[in-house]
């Protein structure tokens, strides 16, 4: 059975936060979700990742599914080893997603940075995103986006998997079919499903994309020269006639285990930790120590500075016309000007009760959201 589909009918919580419960320190990054800051929630002083995204611009971009799918996915799990959700909630403006905080940058950051990266240090991280992706297998996901930008680093060195705005969910005997990725990590069989209209593909897709960035991150550069200009049918041609060269200097049981998840056909391709654990290369690994961070890493990020680009930060304080920082005001005003008016038009309490009547069918902060892109449709 083929599918790329997503419901909304998973339980959810509802958290009675908002954007007031939340200092703002600086802003960090882009992300497919939209723009990403550190903040700290003021009641427990603890420091997040904020993620959010201008309503508006949503659904300009026709970015609603993935919000949406990317909002249910992050609901339903948690793992020691994936960037996890704490709060989802929204404003009249935005929409907000507040995460684990990792201070120390992502792998693609590093590799910008010269970082040469040790064998012992790939390692682990082969180890850690083995746990993570083996754990979202069970939980029925594909990633499809696996790559150094999607995998940060916490202060002690350790690697966690982020970003699942184009993650599926596919239930047992279920295939994906959507042309979805980075191309250059992308598997094979997500070209060649593209093209032929064959039996579509599952989770061989993210082990893939894994060897890819393990030996990018080791050698510098990717094992097949692609870039985003490819057509589809050209990389179908390269995987069937371009062979990997490794490094003649890496041990032979790292590049047996490179072959074994860079196997063309996912059929013979490693895609769960079962096959990682019957590597000769991770022999020696102790995975419950891995599991409990007590595996010391290679690379440990500068506690000293911040690991991301500081022109975020101008950026957003400068060039954005709604920065963060000032949305309290803003909003107050808007508030203020609304509250005026002396009446309400027909049309709007219509959209008030339609908006109600959304919410008596899915409530939470999911629904919540999910209602006012429906009326922002209408």
């Amino acid at each position: 059975m083929l599918t790329d589909s997503f419901s909304l009918s998973v339980p959810v919580s509802f958290f009675t936060v908002n954007f007031d419960h939340f200092q703002i320190l600086r802003a960090i990054g882009k992300g497919s979700f939209g723009k990403v800051c550190i903040v700290q929630k003021r009641d427990t002083e603890k420091m997040y990742a904020m993620k959010y995204m201008n309503k508006q611009q949503c659904i300009e971009r026709d970015e609603v599914r993935n919000v949406f799918r990317e909002l249910e996915i992050l609901q339903e799990i948690e793992h020691v080893f994936l960037v996890n959700l704490w709060y989802s909630f929204q404003d009249e403006e935005d929409m907000f997603m507040v995460v684990d905080l990792l201070l120390g940058g992502d792998l693609r950051y590093h590799l910008q940075q010269s970082v040469q990266f040790s064998e012992d240090a790939v390692k682990l991280y082969l180890c850690e995103m083995t746990l993570a992706l083996d754990y979202l297998r069970g939980q029925h996901i594909i990633h499809r986006d696996v790559k150094p930008d999607n995998i940060l680093l916490d202060e002690q060195g350790h690697a966690h998997l982020t970003d699942f705005n184009i993650a599926t969910i596919i239930k047992d005997g279920e295939r994906a079919t959507a042309l979805a990725g980075t191309k250059p990590y992308m598997a094979p069989e997500i070209f060649q499903s593209f093209v032929s209209g064959g039996t579509g593909y599952a989770f061989d897709v993210d082990w893939w994309s894994l060897g890819v960035t393990a030996f990018e991150v080791l050698r510098g550069w990717r094992p097949y020269d692609i870039h985003a200009s490819n057509s589809v049918e050209s990389l179908i041609q390269l995987f069937s006639t371009v062979s990997v060269q490794y490094n003649s200097a890496w041990p032979k049981d790292l590049v047996s285990l490179l072959r074994k998840l860079l196997t063309v056909n996912p059929e013979h391709r490693f895609s769960g930790l079962s096959d990682m654990q019957t590597s000769p290369y991770l022999a020696d690994v102790n995975w419950d120590a891995v599991y409990e961070k007590k595996m010391e890493a290679g690379f440990v990020p500068n506690k000293g500075r911040l690991h991301c680009d500081p022109t975020f930060e101008l950026e957003e304080m400068i060039l954005e016309s709604r920065p963060l920082h000032k949305k309290k005001k803003r909003l107050a005003k808007n508030r203020s000007r609304d509250n005026s008016k002396d009446s309400q038009s027909v049309s709007d309490i219509a959209s008030c009760w339609l908006y109600r009547s959304c919410l008596d069918i899915i409530t939470g902060p999911l629904s919540e959201l999910y209602a006012f892109l429906v009326l922002s449709k209408l």
